[in-house]
């Protein structure tokens, strides 16, 4: 009779991981329970719809853009590497690119050719689809004082298994799947969980201007965080940021949210750099050309051609300029003054929205706890983990879905090697 490897959600982690167990021997059963009625639902809209599936980046810079407990993935990096990835869906059938900051995508910018690809491998393997949500591990004591898994519940189903793998997802985009049943999964066998938290989400902010500047996306601008009590800038970047009713949201704020899982009032600034490009003596070159061409005109006609509509009011009331002061009347210092609004537009962030808007979430299943050479759990024998249930968490660009991609590697290999050992 044919062993079984049970596998616990059909996300980025799961599918890869049944994948890369079928693939190992056609003389187990590996079966992915999924509670959705699709797979891969949270992959598909991942990127905006466009999957951004890895980073085109060498080791360093991978664990570089892990902030929470990277050297646990040093194991699964090296056993798939970035490259790895890449050449896997190429040979899929799913052409890839890589764009600006290394971030890789699928030539047809759609999100649905990754998952697709994943399922169709899995089914040509072999790999078997159930429906159901895991409320239950099964487990027994191996007469040693240690426990082991024998299979999962779903309501009154049971499906025996020798190995378990839980790609349950974290707590962010609930509607998914990802909605923290892992973590209540992994808790009930005694694995200790690191409280969940919002990462890579927009932020909430205290400022008017943010309302005033609804709407308006930035590019090529300069963020940069500050944290006062440290006295300290912890994060600086440049890109893309979108303002919003609530505050900031965009490539940019997300990154920055990963630096910030302490947020209150009061503790950060978030400084918006709109003309990087330019020096201050630059920068107030290029205004003085503009006073003079519409040098008769009131200052609140004057910025047409420097700032985007919508961040003119906004601008003009921080600079405490009149805005029908004449343009000729502008004092030196007043200009000054604009010059270092334009160059560092204060925000003041209060907290992040809610974790079901998070694009990941920091915490999860302790890594102290989980083998990093196999993905297997120290506490109970035959079960494993991949993917963002476990407490590591990266930033934007690709990296968040390589560590689902390499832990699930990892965890497939760990349970074949068990299930098929003498």
């Amino acid at each position: 009779m044919k062993k079984n490897i049970v596998i616990v959600g059909g996300g980025a982690a799961g599918l890869f991981a049944a994948m890369r167990a079928a693939e190992q021997t056609r003389d187990i059963t590996v079966t992915v329970i999924e509670q959705n009625n699709r797979m891969g639902k949270k992959l598909r809209i991942t990127g905006k719809g466009r999957c951004n599936v890895t980073n085109d980046c060498d080791r360093d810079t991978f664990l570089a853009n892990v902030p929470t407990n990277p050297r646990f993935l040093y194991a699964a990096i090296n056993a798939l590497t970035t490259r790895d990835v890449m050449d896997c869906f190429e040979s899929l059938g799913v052409p890839l690119k890589v764009e600006r900051g290394h971030r890789v995508f699928p030539v047809s910018d759609n999100a649905h050719d990754i998952a697709d690809a994943l399922v169709k491998r899995c089914r040509e393997l072999g790999v078997q689809f159930a429906s159901g949500r895991v409320n239950r591990l099964l487990t027994e004591t191996d007469g040693e004082g240690g426990v082991r898994i024998t299979g999962v519940a779903c309501g009154q189903r049971e499906f025996p298994a020798e190995a378990v793998i839980l790609c349950t997802g974290g707590a962010s985009y609930p509607t998914t799947g990802s909605d923290g049943n892992g973590y209540d999964l992994a808790e009930a066998v005694g694995h200790e969980i690191v409280s969940p938290i919002p990462s890579l989400v927009p932020l909430v902010c205290a400022d008017s201007i943010c309302v005033d500047m609804m709407g308006l996306s930035l590019r090529n601008v300069r963020l940069t965080v500050y944290n006062k009590e440290k006295k300290k800038t912890i994060y600086e970047d440049f890109g893309e940021m979108l303002f919003t009713h609530y505050g900031v949201t965009g490539p940019l704020i997300l990154s920055a949210s990963a630096h910030m899982p302490d947020l209150v009032p009061g503790r950060y600034e978030l400084y918006i750099n709109l003309k990087p490009a330019l020096s201050e003596a630059e920068l107030d070159a290029r205004i003085l050309s503009d006073f003079k061409k519409y040098v008769n005109k009131d200052f609140i006609n004057a910025l047409s051609d420097l700032l985007p509509l919508k961040a003119i009011e906004p601008v003009i009331k921080l600079s405490g300029i009149d805005p029908r002061k004449k343009v000729n009347a502008i004092t030196k210092e007043e200009r000054k003054h604009l010059g270092e609004v334009i160059q560092r537009l204060t925000l003041h962030p209060t907290t992040h929205r809610p974790i079901k808007e998070a694009i990941i979430t920091k915490g999860g299943v302790s890594v102290k706890e989980v083998n990093p050479k196999t993905m297997q759990s120290k506490l109970c024998a035959g079960l494993y983990f991949a993917g963002e249930l476990l407490d590591v968490d990266a930033y934007t660009g690709g990296f968040n879905l390589q560590i689902a991609f390499s832990t699930a590697h990892l965890a497939a290999l760990g349970a074949v090697a068990q299930v098929t050992e003498p």
